[in-house]
């Protein structure tokens, strides 16, 4: 098998929650002990932080990744999803695992795979686990693909656990409520292993401190006690709050020598250590143009604020989402004097532009339908003057088809 025929495998002969939504989405960690078995216990040769929240987890694990890397470790760094190439998913040092890592490890244990039913995420889980034990990594980021306590890559033992941040989003699995939601991710909270909080969102506090106590885990709220201000290169003043968990959790990280230095150089150069793409990237100047994969209420307000800090003529939209979206609580954040450029992600859950387009004009947003993301780009940048904006969002795979 080549390296395109591999991942036409496991994305067609496995079901992604990414790309079928709820279906596709397993209930159980059975599957991934399982396998963890079959590859001889990767999970547990080398250590790791696990990362979960709503919002913020992924620039929050980058982040976590770079410090390191500027401390002289080596990384390994799981995240999930990828915007151009599947293997942006695992990376030791920046650097992605190799297209024959991959095919070797799915050509190897393909008979297993199939036999089980694996899913493509904890098909994914057990490559990058290996990859890290084999790569004897002296730490691994594991940012949480979905949820927490039934996530395939909840069946590590980290040195420290990390959630960002508790909205709503995937209410159809997670529950209906931030209680429920932050129930589900404080199910990464081991026993005696410490967890930081980043934002502490006051109608949450007692559920994670119930949650810790019962684990005998220590809880730091890190908005709370970490009082020293740090810049970094990634762009967006949200970054504020995952900046104070990613230091609390670095507070918390024992056997590991860290200084200062190394704290302010890693957030400087994130981008260039870990390779991250799509928050608050700059695409182009004259005009500015800007995307971030921020897809729910949350990562959306933050957005919008970062907006209001930008100075330009006029505001163009390009906008897609995927179909398990509540647009009725979505499409109220958006500006309504705007103009917008509706296409439709080029997925199978991606939403009906034609929907998209009604749903928009109920709330005033006003704008034309594109066939594809790329096209509704190039409608807003022929439309727009050097002095105007063009932002790009309302999903990962908007994202991924214009970075």
């Amino acid at each position: 098998m080549t390296y395109r025929e591999t991942l036409d495998w496991m994305f067609s002969q496995l079901p992604m929650y990414q790309r079928k939504g709820k279906s596709a989405f397993n209930n159980k960690l059975d599957n991934i002990k399982k396998f963890a078995a079959y590859l001889n216990h990767p999970e547990k040769k080398f250590k790791s932080i696990h990362v979960a929240g709503t919002n913020g987890k992924g620039s929050s694990s980058h982040m976590l990744a770079s410090i390191l890397q500027e401390a002289g470790y080596t990384v390994g760094l799981y995240t999930s999803p990828h915007l151009k190439d599947y293997r942006e998913r695992i990376k030791i040092n920046g650097r992605v695992i190799s297209k024959s890592a991959v095919v070797d490890f799915v050509l190897e244990n393909k008979s297993f795979l199939e036999k089980n039913k694996l899913s493509f995420f904890e098909m994914s889980v057990g490559l990058a686990f290996n990859h890290f034990a084999n790569q004897k990594v002296d730490i691994a980021i594991i940012e949480v693909g979905l949820g927490g306590r039934l996530d395939s890559t909840n069946i590590i033992t980290p040195e420290v656990s990390l959630i960002t941040n508790i909205g709503l989003d995937h209410v159809d699995i997670l529950g209906k409520t931030l209680g429920e939601i932050a129930s589900e991710k404080a199910g990464i909270i081991k026993e005696n292993v410490p967890v930081v909080i980043s934002e502490r969102q006051e109608e949450l506090v007692d559920v994670f401190i119930s949650i810790a106590e019962n684990k005998k885990a220590k809880i730091v709220f890190a908005e709370s006690t970490i009082k020293k201000d740090f810049k970094t290169s990634l762009l967006g003043k949200y970054q504020e709050r995952n900046i104070k968990g990613v230091v609390a959790t670095l507070y918390e990280l024992r056997g590991y020598t860290i200084f200062e230095k190394h704290i302010k150089e890693g957030f400087l150069n994130v981008a260039e250590n870990t390779g991250l793409l799509g928050r608050w990237q700059i695409l182009q100047k004259q005009p500015t143009v800007v995307c971030d994969t921020a897809h729910n209420t949350g990562g959306l307000s933050l957005v919008f604020e970062q907006l209001q800090h930008q100075r330009f003529d006029h505001l163009h939209i390009v906008l897609g989402f995927v179909k398990d979206k509540n647009l009725d609580i979505l499409m109220p954040l958006f500006p309504k004097g705007a103009t917008y450029y509706f296409a439709k992600p080029n997925i199978p859950r991606g939403l009906s532009v034609d929907i998209l387009y009604s749903k928009a004009k109920e709330f005033g947003l006003k704008g034309q339908t594109y066939n594809s993301v790329k096209k509704a780009l190039r409608a807003a940048r022929q439309s727009a003057t050097p002095t105007d904006f063009i932002f790009i969002g309302g999903s990962t795979f908007t994202v991924a088809e214009v970075v």
